[in-house]
Formats: C-alpha cells, structure tokens, sequence
C-alpha cells in the first residue's frame, strides 16, 4: 500500500478540510452537480451537513446560525440557480450584519461564454450583497479564499461572503504533502467575543467619548436607552443590564433586541413606546441602526431636539448619522466602559424621578388595556387568545427560554406585544429587511445552534406557506 502522504487530494477533499481547520462545523445546503462530493467530504471531516428543500431556506437557516453562534454560517449551492436561489440568505446576512458564508460550485472555467450547464458569471451576481466575493481559479488557492471569507464575514461589521469553486478547480488534484502544507495557511476564525481575548482583536474603546457620553446621559431630563439585535450579537447583555439598573434609565428594545434585559424589568419602556421616544432628550442607542424601525431618530416620531448617542462597530455608520457623540466599538466592549464610567461618579434617576414615573405609567396604562383583551376568549381565534395560550405556555417553561420564531406582518407586530422575552437571543423575525420565509430555516438553525432550547414558531399563514415543506 502506498504511502498517505504520496497519496493526491482534490479540490473536494482540500475545500472539506480548510473549512473544518477555519473551524467550520456545521453546513447548511441543498447538494447536486458539481458540490456533492465537496459535501460529503465536508461530512468525513467532521462538518456536520443540514440538508433543505429549497436554497433560500437553507440561506436563511446559515444566516440566523451566524447570529445565534457568531460563527459563520455556510450555505453550500449547486452552480446557476442553486446560487441565485442562495442570494437571498447572503442579502438576508448582509442586512441584518450577520456572518454567514455562500459557497456556491460553478461550470468548468474552458467552458466559460459557451452555454454551459448552469452557466452564469456568479461572482458578479453576487458582489452587491457581499463584503467580498472570490473564486478559486485553481486548487492552490482554495486554502488561503477559504481563511479570506470565513475569518471576513466576522470581522468588523459581520456580513456575508462568497466563494466560488468552479468544477474544474473541485477535481484538480495535488500531492497530500503539499496540500497539508497549503491548509498551515488556512486561520481558525476568532469571534467577537474570544476567550482570552479581551479585546478581540479590536480597536481599543475612545475613554474620551465614554465619558461624554455619560456626562450627555447625566445631564439628560429624559435619558433613554435603545438597543437591538447588534448589542445581542455582541454579547453585551450584562453591560447593558448593569448600567440600566445603576443609573435607573428607562430601556427600549427593537424587536430582535427584546430579552437582553428582560421585557418584564420594572425600568422597560417597550410598552410606552410612543411616548419614550417622542419625549426623549438624550438617547443612548446601542448596536441598532437609526433606520425605519427607529423612524430614522428623525421627527415627528422623536423631538426636533434629541440628542443621540450612537454605539456601533461601524465607523461608516457613525459617520452616516453624525450623532451627538459616536462611539466605534464592540457593543460589550463599550457598555463595559461605560458601567466603570458611571461606577467611579455614580448617577442614578431613582424610582420617583418624574420622567421614570411618566413611563411606568404609560407603560402600565397599555398594559392593563392589552390584558382586557387578551383576558377574553374569542372563538374562532382572533390574534390575541392563541398569543395568550402561546405566551402563558413559554413563561411556564422557566430558563432556558425558548427561541421564538415569529414572522407575517400581524403575527409579529401582535406578537411583538404580547409575547414576553426573558432572555438574550431568544427572539428571531423578519429583522432589518422585513424578509417574509425565513420561518422555517430560522427554526432549524434554532434548534442546531441551541438544542436545549425548545423553538416556538408563530407563524402567519402566508409566512409559513414560503417554507412549510422544511417542516419534514
């Protein structure tokens, strides 16, 4: 028998390897020519591989994986349509700044221009919905695109990448000693939030700008702390929790944000939505986009007068909304800064502070005309009496919270109202996009990146009608 190391890898087998070294451990896709041997080579290194019936859901799946793991999510797609049907999980990923990976098998590079299989210049199909996009024109690049694209989608503002293995490159081979020498290359992907790492990676936090930040939020009459679903991708629970509770500032989740601070916390504005970011005067937003959700922090919605303090990991963001003081950083990073901030000269509005007061009462208001209605049992169903029954049966469940998966427009919105978040992350839908038919994948990568949560999915009939099949 020959020796291993005189044996010859190809691009099948080199590509399987390189993701497992960067530290890919799951693959989300639909498989056929020319991918299905990279798959299952992908599966004897160890890859775990979740096949779909459709490549939208399976995009979709690897995007809510990136978010809920922060590794990156790969989506795997046969050539043409396989790659165009995966574009949506990529823009989906890119949208909502989350790491995902689209790799997608092409035609044979002779045969380019000619009319063959599946043909189609996928590179540039997809560069407007990635960070980068790149195709290995031959075996000896795969190692070094597949480091480039999984440790890029992670890196910074998360978001989508492509790579590219045309059919030739996938059966080029090359001697074993050589191929283990070019995956030495290949960089295990480091998250935002590594251990032993405090910083990341990153660029250390500005103390200038978190002391006027504070110093804003100390002299506020009607401070305000928004935060989304970028502070629950980075982790920055505690922080955000902490400093809510030292200085008594009321708190305002977007939708994916809910359960960083529990919706029952006494200091939750969730339910005086209107009127906190109507009458605000120093805000505090958090790893969330001043985009439609946040009515562009723009009036009538806020005050003419507001002043906000933006916190995201993008420069380009925070030089897009040119906010009263801009902090580039990670979102626990940051929060972090600012508890030890506030720790060393202590504020804190208290309970009887007027504008604490002015909340928890509009907020109480709401909530006891909602209970009116979810009190009543409506049959046929109206909206509220299954969201009751839905509500009552998670809370009963305890911790670990389960993930709810929730889409379809008065799914969501009702949903958003009555459903009570207790927990970081436990909360997936339509997102910055609004994207109708992530349902179902969303469940499924639910359930592979967390499987001791239960996933609850409330769906509209329309919704579930985009994926339902991937119930099997």
């Amino acid at each position: 028998m020959a020796d291993a190391r005189e044996s010859l890898v190809d691009g099948n087998l080199l590509a399987a390897r390189a993701f497992a070294r960067a530290g890919v451990d799951h693959m989300f896709g639909v498989v056929g020519i020319p991918v299905t041997s990279f798959a299952n080579c992908s599966v004897s290194e160890g890859i775990r591989f979740i096949a779909f019936h459709n490549e939208q859901s399976a995009g979709y799946a690897a995007s809510a994986y990136g978010y809920l793991t922060g590794k990156p999510g790969v989506l795997l797609t046969v050539s043409g349509p396989g790659c165009v049907h995966g574009l949506a999980g990529l823009s989906n990923a890119m949208i909502n700044t989350w790491p995902m990976v689209l790799v997608s098998g092409s035609s044979d590079q002779a045969d380019a221009g000619k009319g063959d299989f599946q043909e189609l210049d996928q590179l540039a199909a997809v560069k407007p919905f990635a960070k980068c996009a790149v195709k290995a024109t031959d075996i000896r690049k795969i190692p070094e695109l597949v480091s480039t694209v999984v440790n890029s989608c992670v890196a910074g503002r998360p978001g989508g990448c492509y790579l590219d293995l045309p059919t030739d490159v996938l059966h080029q081979t090359l001697p074993y000693g050589e191929a283990a020498d070019l995956l030495e290359a290949v960089q295990p992907f480091v998250p935002a939030w590594a251990d032993g790492d405090p910083s990341g990676g990153r660029t250390a936090v500005s103390e200038d700008k978190i002391e006027a930040a504070v110093a804003a939020l100390r002299g506020a009459q009607r401070p305000l702390v928004v935060f989304g679903k970028g502070a629950a991708y980075a982790r920055a629970e505690k922080g955000l929790r902490d400093f809510v509770e030292i200085t008594g500032i009321p708190f305002l989740p977007t939708p994916m944000g809910k359960g960083l601070i529990p919706d029952t916390h006494p200091l939750a504005a969730t339910a005086a939505r209107s009127l906190a970011i109507g009458q605000a005067d120093v805000v505090l937003v958090v790893g969330a986009r001043l985009n439609w959700l946040l009515h562009f922090g723009e009036p009538p919605r806020w005050s003419p007068e507001v002043k906000f303090i933006l916190v995201d990991v993008s420069e380009e963001e925070i030089e897009l909304r040119r906010p009263h003081v801009g902090i580039v950083g990670d979102a626990r990073l940051v929060m972090e800064a600012m508890v030890r901030e506030v720790k060393d000269d202590p504020f804190c509005l208290g309970r009887s502070h007027p504008w604490v007061e002015k909340v928890r009462a509009k907020a109480e208001d709401n909530v006891k005309k909602m209970s009116a209605g979810l009190e009543r049992v409506v049959v046929p169903f109206n909206f509220l009496t299954p969201m009751r029954i839905i509500r009552d049966a998670i809370l009963s469940l305890g911790s670990p919270s389960p993930i709810l998966v929730s889409e379809g427009a008065n799914t969501m919105d009702v949903g958003r109202a009555v459903l009570v978040q207790t927990e970081p992350r436990t909360r997936l839908d339509a997102g910055t996009w609004g994207t109708m038919g992530v349902g179902l994948g969303y469940c499924i990568a639910a359930a592979v990146a967390e499987p001791k949560r239960l996933v609850v999915a409330v769906e509209g009939d329309s919704g579930f009608g985009f994926s339902g099949m991937e119930v099997e």
